[in-house]
């Protein structure tokens, strides 16, 4: 079936691709993910490690990624038609993406609705203790309780679409370039708060104190896995976004600007939380028992306590919306582009499917918790498939394709902007990585993640 011809929009400046590609980048891992990681795993060691993995396979994918929507303006999937039509199979990685795409929003946008339903429990004081078993018993309430999981998921699919079908400059860039800063103003606020507090310098040496006696091999691995996925790449959100650039954008340059303002959003989060967490004498746990009881415990022991909590969950669903709005747009655009539908019902279409698909995830809690698939609910099963199997395949094979298939006259053409640029030694280093070192490293993660090592 031939692509339907469609008008495509754009983002329109610099600053804009800049906060868009940012904001597909940050997300709630950011949040509570790295900074956890990073204090129980030899705090600047790790970070030094996970800097490295970046350059190894995160940022290659990503300049890979961005340089093929680029050049073909198209989906993630007809991306591969349009740049190599006489080998369909390779449209797999595309369509990979796509698939990859929807299941994670099937789960991210429940996890999603739990923030922003934090937001209003904030709001009302109704999380606010001292006590974590009584923030935990409310967070219990909410995940098991069926009505409220499908209603907060709701809420979420829907303003997301709203802005979504307002298009890529009205909606996503116009969106993003409010948000970003926002989300930058309340991490540094609630820093320069928390840096006052008495363990403040407990939490800046988890933070950072260089431990590398912590350093093993499946830390490494930790870190390998957290670079590759903290980027965005390998579920189509990129070439996506990268279809949308303007011909004159530095792809290099902005992919390296968009990884260290990511690496900083995450450092600022771990400064706004972790001195708070060691003055009330709290558990650095990664994981969501951070996000949704240690916080909130924490938080309310502080003066001001429930303004903080508030301006904390807001940033969560801040962080959240960016990186809901890059993946949402991978599947619509598809249906827009493929299909010739309008935006409007393709978003439609996009979110209705994903309410029905979603709402087996957001009951994993409550009715649906004794079904379970392998092993895993519904919740689990999307998340595995996703994070372990198709983005690592989808990330290795686009290696493979920029690196081996298009060739190396193709590649270089797109990232010194047809010879505008004078980056040959950037080109060659970049060709390097992606044909010979991000491919064993993606691979190393492929197999952890099905833990074959």
């Amino acid at each position: 079936m031939e692509t339907t011809k469609v008008k495509r929009d754009s983002f329109t400046t610099g600053l804009g691709v800049i906060a868009a590609t940012l904001g597909s980048a940050v997300g709630l891992g950011n949040i509570w993910k790295f900074p956890a990681l990073t204090g129980l795993n030899g705090g600047a060691a790790f970070i030094i490690i996970y800097l490295l993995s970046t350059l190894m396979a995160g940022l290659p994918i990503m300049i890979s990624e961005l340089l093929l929507g680029r050049r073909s303006k198209s989906d993630a999937l007809t991306t591969f038609r349009v740049l190599y039509p006489k080998r369909e199979s390779w449209a797999l990685i595309g369509a990979a993406g796509v698939v990859s795409a929807f299941l994670i929003l099937a789960f991210y946008t429940e996890v999603a609705g739990w923030v922003v339903a934090y937001v209003f429990k904030a709001l009302s004081g109704n999380i606010l203790s001292s006590d974590p078993k009584v923030t935990g018993a409310a967070f219990e309430r909410l995940i098991t309780d069926p009505y409220q999981s499908i209603l907060w998921q709701c809420v979420v699919l829907v303003y997301v679409g709203i802005i979504i079908i307002l298009g890529v400059s009205k909606g996503i860039e116009s969106t993003t370039k409010k948000l970003m800063p926002v989300l930058f103003l309340i991490l540094v606020l609630i820093g320069i708060r928390n840096l006052t507090l008495p363990g403040a310098a407990a939490g800046l040496n988890f933070l950072f104190h260089p431990d590398f006696s912590k350093v093993t091999g499946a830390v490494v691995l930790t870190a390998m896995g957290l670079a590759f996925f903290k980027l965005s790449v390998g579920m189509g959100t990129m070439i996506t976004y990268g279809s949308y650039f303007r011909d004159d954008q530095n792809i290099p340059m902005t992919a390296v600007r968009v990884m260290l303002a990511d690496l900083t959003v995450s450092i600022l989060a771990g400064i706004a939380i972790f001195p708070a967490v060691f003055t009330y004498g709290f558990k650095p746990e990664a994981g969501p028992s951070l996000l949704f009881i240690t916080i909130p415990a924490v938080f309310s022991q502080m003066p001001f306590g429930r303004v903080f909590v508030v301006a904390f969950f807001v940033l969560g669903a801040i962080a959240a919306t960016g990186a809901m709005l890059s993946i949402m747009e991978v599947p619509v655009a598809y249906l827009h582009q493929r299909f010739g539908v309008s935006r409007v019902k393709a978003t439609v279409l996009t979110v209705v499917l994903l309410a029905l698909i979603g709402s087996t995830a957001a009951l994993s809690n409550s009715v649906l918790a004794n079904f379970k698939v392998f092993g895993m609910t519904m919740f689990d099963l999307y998340d595995f498939l996703t994070s372990n199997l198709l983005m690592p395949l989808g990330g290795l094979f686009i290696c493979i394709f920029v690196g081996w298939v298009w060739g190396k006259e193709k590649v270089a053409a797109v990232l010194s902007n047809d010879g505008a640029l004078h980056n040959s030694a950037v080109i060659s280093i970049f060709l390097f990585i992606v044909r010979y070192v991000a491919p064993v490293t993606i691979l190393v993660i492929l197999l952890r993640g099905l833990k074959i090592i």
